[in-house]
């Protein structure tokens, strides 16, 4: 089942919940694809065809090799290293929790988790540029120290849900957390 619901920053995103049997499901935010931000109008923004073929003429043309070289290099990285396509979260009960992030260049990065380090999954409220946001996280049980934590380990960095699709997220993982306790 999909579901559409907004990020923190207003963007759209969807939420995919796959349910592969009683302790296993499977949770992924598609963040929206690589769009441009501004459109001019057509015949707005002051530059119209014969302006641009003068300027490309009369230009240096190692100048403007150069920096189309550069912005080149700059999207490749981008698509690379920062633009992430999917973050999704797959909690096996009686295994742990796998999270991964695909990356719009098709790289992938993982991170599994067992089950037996798992103290809980929780929302977490933060303050950041004056206002609040709302993630979710995984507590690490201190092996020292079985009442404590170790490390919080946040979820969904990239695509940050709103609230409303964290507390579906919070549900489901709690749903498969509760029967492996049981």
């Amino acid at each position: 089942e999909e579901r559409q619901y907004r990020s923190a920053s207003g963007t759209p995103i969807a939420l995919r919940r796959r349910q592969h049997s009683a302790s296993c499901r499977e949770l992924a935010v598609r963040c929206p694809r690589l769009q441009p931000r501004y459109r001019l109008p057509p015949g707005r923004g002051g530059l119209d065809q014969s302006s641009v073929f003068a300027w490309l003429v009369l230009q240096n043309s190692m100048v403007l090799s150069a920096a189309i070289f550069i912005t080149l290099v700059g999207l490749i990285i981008y698509l690379h290293f920062v633009k992430v396509d999917q973050e999704s979260l797959l909690v096996i009960g009686s295994l742990g929790i796998k999270a991964t992030s695909s990356y719009a260049s098709g790289k992938e990065s993982t991170t599994f988790i067992e089950m037996g380090q798992v103290k809980d999954v929780v929302i977490n409220e933060a303050i950041h540029m004056q206002k609040v946001i709302y993630y979710l996280c995984i507590l690490l049980q201190d092996p020292a120290d079985p009442q404590g934590i170790s490390e919080v380990v946040p979820l969904f960095q990239s695509s940050k849900p709103r609230l409303d699709c964290l507390k579906e997220l919070y549900r489901s993982c709690q749903e498969i957390l509760e029967q492996g306790r049981t």
